[in-house]
């Protein structure tokens, strides 16, 4: 696999006609759009490419769609939203792993619950867990879970957004994938709803299509991409950023191998 620093994808996108596109990291930041990855949406809306935004966020589509709306993105484009939160929605709907379950998560994410609060219920008399994130008032670090969980590892926990960390601005934020490896060194079992793991791409998918996974995260966007066999672009002043700082270009595939993972481009930001 050949490896390249693009200025833009401009360059490769005629190879490919459908974009998997991460938000946090690659669209927003949490406070504002990137008005050079707004300018990206813009052409391939122009060139009729189809693109997904594509976001392990634990609450149905509608809700960050109205979040985007906020930010200002273009309502064209914010009806292109997938979440992992949507897709957790189908094991809610079927009783997958039971019908009641324990909400760990903080009250943004109630938006999940709709139709389902008669199943939510206390740890002591729940079939699952079902995690979406930390309590607002205990989300500076994992201590907590640790002791709140310790008696409760043979409950399957379901995790709605297998990410580890968020950049909220300049600040960090553990995300639900924290508190679920946090569950796992409990010994406890966990089911993944979101990137890397191929539901939330089945979704969305389409025969015959090549694809480009655009993504900030090696641990899901660019590792989801190697697990479906899609072509990537890594956006390295995203999450990672501290890391490919320190790093010069040639040593870029050395860091990649170390998470077990490759990708056919690199992009500082996302640009045209």
């Amino acid at each position: 696999m050949i490896n390249k620093l693009v200025k833009g994808i401009s360059e490769i996108q005629s190879k490919y006609q459908c974009f998997f596109i991460d938000l946090w990291g690659v669209i927003h930041n949490g406070i504002e759009l990137y008005p050079e990855a707004i300018e990206v949406l813009e052409n391939l809306n122009k060139l009729k490419k189809r693109f997904v935004l594509m976001s392990n966020a634990p609450r149905p589509s509608k809700s960050v769609q109205k979040y985007l709306l906020n930010l200002k993105m273009n309502e064209i484009f914010v009806k292109k939203v997938f979440t992992s939160g949507e897709a957790a929605l189908e094991i809610l709907k079927n009783n997958i792993y039971g019908k009641k379950f324990y909400h760990l998560g903080p009250e943004r994410d109630k938006d999940l619950l709709v139709g389902f609060e008669t199943n939510n219920t206390i740890l002591e008399k729940c079939e699952f867990i079902l995690c979406t994130g930390l309590f607002d008032n205990e989300k500076s670090s994992l201590e907590y879970y640790k002791k709140l969980l310790s008696k409760f590892n043979k409950i399957k926990m379901v995790c709605t957004n297998p990410d580890l960390i968020v950049h909220r601005g300049s600040q960090m934020e553990y995300c639900a994938g924290s508190v679920a490896k946090v569950f796992e060194q409990l010994g406890g079992s966990v089911i993944y709803v979101g990137k890397p793991y191929p539901d939330i791409y089945n979704f969305c998918k389409r025969e015959e299509e090549k694809v480009l996974v655009i993504g900030d995260n090696i641990r899901t966007d660019i590792k989801g991409a190697n697990n479906m066999k899609f072509d990537s672009l890594f956006i390295t002043q995203g999450i990672h950023k501290l890391e490919f700082d320190k790093s010069s270009i040639e040593n870029y595939d050395q860091i990649l191998k170390r998470y077990k993972v490759e990708t056919n481009y690199y992009q500082k930001k996302l640009t045209w």
